[in-house]
């Protein structure tokens, strides 16, 4: 994937499910894989040329695991001239030394939201981009019938009124795969996980059942994400189809 095709797509989210206002500063989370630094670049890239004004802040949460550096993504940050933010945490100490959870992923992901809300609140930020793309909507969907017995998953758009604070997917429309070929062709500053769990969590199991069924009956993944885009999941019915062509 070219940088062009990655911004087409991201204009796309954005304009279809209107995740960018004008003023906007938008909190991007960096973990250190492909998903989140490609989609700082997709949002950067909209940044210099997108009719509604916004400014972009890009924040990691350290969550103390061994062999983690963000040396190289800061001076991928610096060199875009993109803020960055660590925030140095003990998540990775407190579950698996202190606490020995065997089941370390949710306790995790509620965590490391909690350190990164607050950073983003500190920072005056009124957004954060999430990047998740059509592979993992198409998996927490699989994963919500599967494990819960309702057709869900995550919306493009979600407020969070706690916070007062807005969830967007700028990454939404891009394959997995097409992540993984932008991140190789501009050789982006990927910082491998080295968390114990990593690949072997249910949304490992929901990604190999998605390439099988799809191996088995081809179409069947484009299938599931035209059922999750024409469904009245929250936050998926207010699309705007052609939205420039509308006027909007």
């Amino acid at each position: 994937m070219k940088l062009q095709q990655l911004l087409s797509y991201t204009r796309k989210a954005v304009d279809e499910y209107q995740l960018i206002d004008e003023g906007d500063k938008i909190a991007v989370g960096i973990s250190g894989g492909k998903d989140s630094l490609t989609m700082l670049c997709g949002l950067h890239g909209l940044m210099r040329f997108y009719p509604k004004k916004f400014t972009i802040e890009a924040i990691t949460v350290d969550l103390g695991h061994p062999g983690f550096h963000t040396d190289k993504i800061a001076a991928f940050c610096e060199e875009m001239g993109v803020p960055y933010t660590v925030v140095h945490t003990q998540i990775a100490q407190i579950i698996f030394d202190e606490r020995k959870e065997t089941n370390p992923c949710s306790l995790c992901a509620k965590m490391r939201k909690g350190a990164l809300n607050e950073e983003i609140k500190r920072l005056g930020c009124n957004k954060v981009a999430y990047a998740h793309h059509k592979d993992d909507i198409i998996e927490t969907m699989l994963m919500s019938l599967l494990f819960e017995g309702r057709f869900y998953t995550f919306s493009p758009k979600t407020y969070l009124d706690r916070m007062d604070l807005t969830v967007i997917r700028p990454l939404m429309f891009a394959d997995e795969w097409e992540v993984s070929a932008f991140s190789k062709k501009y050789g982006l500053p990927v910082e491998k996980s080295p968390c114990p769990a990593d690949g072997y969590t249910k949304r490992e199991y929901a990604k190999q059942l998605v390439r099988r069924l799809n191996s088995e009956h081809p179409g069947a993944r484009e299938h599931m994400f035209a059922a999750i885009l024409n469904s009245d999941i929250k936050g998926w019915q207010n699309r705007i189809k052609n939205p420039r062509m509308n006027g909007k």
